[in-house]
């Protein structure tokens, strides 16, 4: 290489090094979740700790009474909870774990959503330690009835 051919480079080099960099490709974020909770729920914001750690965009809206948000979604009370959320065009009501949150979004049911009503202490957000209590979440359908979509423990 003579020298003028090495000079051509190393102005070329920094020239590029003068321009402003490119940030590092950061992994898709997950489906973005919608969530509707009170500002004072704790247990609330757990959940939403859980489902970001999963990979989710979550944005949260505080509301005074998660019961309009429920009933303007089209999910019967009977299946509330202390937080609706919206993702994909699906409600989840409640303390809903984000892997079956995942399996809905990839099988794509004819359904309102998913549901664990009431608050179950061993679901994520709760986590009271050392409690393994059952629960189901539920796969709500466009009439409002209800089949098992999850038992947990798994």
């Amino acid at each position: 290489m003579n020298r003028r051919h090495f000079f051509k480079s190393a102005g070329a080099l920094a020239a590029l090094s003068a321009l402003p960099t490119m940030p590092a490709l950061a992994a898709p974020a997950g489906p973005e979740v919608q969530v509707f909770k009170s500002p004072t729920c704790g247990c609330c914001g757990a959940w939403v700790e859980h489902m970001r750690a999963a990979g989710f965009t979550v944005k949260v809206t505080e509301v005074d009474d998660t019961t309009a948000a429920r009933k303007r979604l089209g999910l019967p009370d009977r299946y509330g909870s202390c937080h609706t959320a919206t993702v994909g065009g699906y409600v989840l009501e409640g303390h809903v774990p984000a892997a079956e949150v995942k399996r809905l979004l990839a099988a794509k049911p004819k359904a309102i959503g998913l549901a664990v009503p009431g608050m179950p202490p061993s679901a994520p957000g709760m986590d009271v330690p050392g409690r393994k209590d059952p629960y189901q979440v539920l796969l709500v359908d466009s009439t409002g009835q209800s089949t098992v979509f999850a038992n947990y423990p798994k």
